[in-house]
């Protein structure tokens, strides 16, 4: 545990957090028949296991002559085109001493070992061709099952399907797959101050007042992340209007999210809200930004707290929220493997909690530091295509390797 003021509870380590919240991250129930035009992003409920072997047989990889090696003595011998083979047709044996007019993609014929790309050979006047170099054995061959095998588990349950995935589970033929079904989350935010955008003109905004950012990112990320999402909106600063909200919300849903109100202010009410109607297993983590997060249970339901600043809601959300809505999607590897690469920037303060600064990549190859990390500074998240990750107590000048951990793999 991280070192705290005498008399506060210390707050736990990231990693501690992490692992304790995945482990309440039971698999949901329920398999769903998604045809695989409209699989992307959604995550594989049984191994995939294919019934034939791709390519389904010897086939070329060039437009060009198909041919036997033996057949061709030297290179100024002149062979007939004894037929001629497009893609979506099969061949004859090949004759011997000729060779076979052949396609991307067509069926080696049978008696060919090689085949030579037309810019290779010379056509002459009556058809024949002249080979200009000397093939090898197996040149330009797309061998059969070279890709996938008869029997072969080409994706794993627990897999995330991408574009790539989707087009090698159509190649062995499936035209649906059965993937986890969507977690159910409920979104609201708490504060009196904040103010949905659309409702007040930004000349009319009261004193105190702030547009809602968190609600819109949260949600395109629970939406990214698979989720079915309902908005519950704001709910009030007050201690029965949390829980009447945090009642109806565990009522048909799976998952919790909540932004704000899960500090430790008198106009805090998420956890004794949380408290009166279940458990609170996690409440302040020791990482900058994101301190104030909670993870527990609302009857049936998972409850996670988000902190209210911006900045600190994005990040806590992308550590352990995502891992978390993977994981109970089936998801085998969670995680994000962060790279090594140089700072290019000084940070001398250190601080107690492990820190996430929000950096981007520069072209040097090394990483540029925002200068105003702030947790209510959402530029700095745009802005930058990143975070290094930065133990506690660690300072970083120029020049050092620090763990870098990109938006791209975060928000994939």
């Amino acid at each position: 545990m991280t070192a705290a003021r005498p008399g506060a509870k210390p707050m736990m380590p990231l990693d501690d957090a992490l692992a304790q919240l995945l482990g309440h991250a039971t698999v949901l129930d329920g398999i769903e028949q998604v045809a695989t035009f409209d699989a992307d992003g959604r995550v594989l409920a049984q191994d995939l296991v294919s019934q034939l072997q791709v390519p389904s047989q010897d086939n070329s990889s060039m437009d060009g002559y198909a041919l036997r090696c033996a057949d061709l003595t030297d290179l100024t011998q002149v062979l007939p085109v004894s037929q001629r083979i497009p893609a979506g047709s099969a061949g004859t044996p090949l004759a011997p001493r000729t060779v076979a007019r052949i396609f991307t993609g067509a069926p080696i014929p049978p008696g060919a070992d090689a085949v030579v790309m037309q810019e290779d050979c010379d056509v002459l006047a009556d058809g024949s061709v002249r080979i200009k170099t000397q093939p090898n054995a197996g040149q330009w061959i797309r061998c059969a099952g070279e890709d996938v095998m008869r029997g072969a588990v080409v994706l794993a349950k627990g897999a995330r399907l991408t574009p790539a995935e989707l087009g090698l589970a159509a190649s062995i033929g499936m035209d649906v797959l059965s993937v986890a079904r969507r977690p159910r989350v409920a979104l609201f935010s708490t504060g009196d101050e904040l103010v949905m955008p659309g409702t007040v003109a930004p000349q009319d905004m009261p004193p105190g007042a702030i547009y809602n950012s968190n609600r819109f990112f949260l949600k395109a990320l629970l939406v990214r992340l698979g989720c079915e999402v309902t908005d519950l909106g704001i709910v009030p600063d007050q201690r029965q209007a949390t829980i009447d909200a945090l009642r109806d919300a565990a009522e048909h849903h799976d998952v919790i999210v909540t932004s704000g109100g899960v500090s430790v202010g008198e106009e805090d009410h998420i956890k004794p809200a949380v408290q009166s109607l279940g458990h609170l297993d996690l409440w302040q983590i020791a990482i900058k930004p994101g301190k104030p997060f909670a993870y527990g249970r609302v009857a049936n339901a998972h409850f996670i707290g988000l902190p209210g600043n911006p900045v600190s809601s994005f990040v806590t959300f992308l550590l352990l929220v995502r891992p978390f809505l993977l994981k109970l999607q089936g998801v085998s590897e969670p995680a994000v493997k962060p790279i090594a690469m140089a700072a290019n920037f000084n940070w001398p303060r250190a601080d107690r909690r492990r820190e996430f600064l929000r950096v981007r990549r520069n072209a040097a190859g090394g990483l540029d530091l925002f200068a105003n990390q702030s947790s209510g500074v959402l530029t700095s998240a745009v802005w930058g295509d990143g975070l290094v990750d930065n133990p506690p107590g660690g300072t970083i000048a120029a020049g050092d390797v620090v763990r870098f951990i990109p938006f791209s793999e975060l928000l994939a």
